[in-house]
């Protein structure tokens, strides 16, 4: 039998939203910051920024536990070709909204994992497509989820989803922050015995 202490899995992030996803592959795991610049280089297209990113987080840690799987992910909402990132606060909250009322964007979503011998990345596409809103209801909205962590500023995993009118992806959970579909890829490219662990 295979012992999980032999297989160090490390997720390369303080974020919750990571935590609680990578938890449903039921497979033993930690978490370390990676503490990693994450101001975008001038002219980086979102795509480009998520998988650098990524990258990144998961090779900060990886130097720190060279023994393990180490999984980075990072994601950028792209609104016409210009990131959006997590709001931070009220004002810009209202703001990103305002400007993505109506339209459509794409969440670009980069996972790496690093691991002796391997390092690779992927980026998945998310297209969301917004409804129209007006000020009271992105009011409403914000004052209930306070979703100032989240890049695009809505929770589709909460009251967020009543904002849209679709969502396009080929790897669902990508839009919460961490695409599971492509994680096991990248983990079963690497050697990782992500089924035999899985308690």
């Amino acid at each position: 039998m295979l012992q999980a202490a032999a297989h160090d899995l490390i997720l390369a992030s303080t974020s919750r939203y990571r935590r609680e996803l990578l938890e449903r592959l039921r497979v033993p795991f930690r978490t370390v910051s990676p503490e990693v610049d994450e101001t975008p280089n001038p002219g980086e297209a979102p795509a480009a920024l998520a998988e650098r990113l990524a990258l990144a987080k998961a090779q900060a840690v990886a130097q720190r536990h060279p023994q393990g799987w180490v999984i980075g992910s990072d994601q950028v909402a792209d609104l016409h070709g210009q990131p959006i990132g997590k709001p931070g606060h009220h004002a810009a909250a209202v703001a990103q909204l305002r400007a993505m009322s109506g339209q459509s964007l794409v969440f670009q979503t980069g996972v790496a994992v690093v691991a002796p011998g391997f390092a690779r990345t992927v980026c998945v596409p998310i297209r969301v497509r917004l409804r129209q809103l007006d000020d009271a209801e992105i009011e409403h909205y914000l004052r209930l989820e306070t979703p100032y962590d989240c890049a695009g500023s809505a929770k589709s995993e909460g009251l967020g989803i009543s904002l849209m009118e679709a969502i396009e992806s080929d790897d669902p959970t990508a839009l919460i922050g961490l695409p599971l579909i492509a994680t096991c890829q990248l983990l079963r490219a690497s050697g990782f015995p992500l089924m035999a662990l899985a308690r």
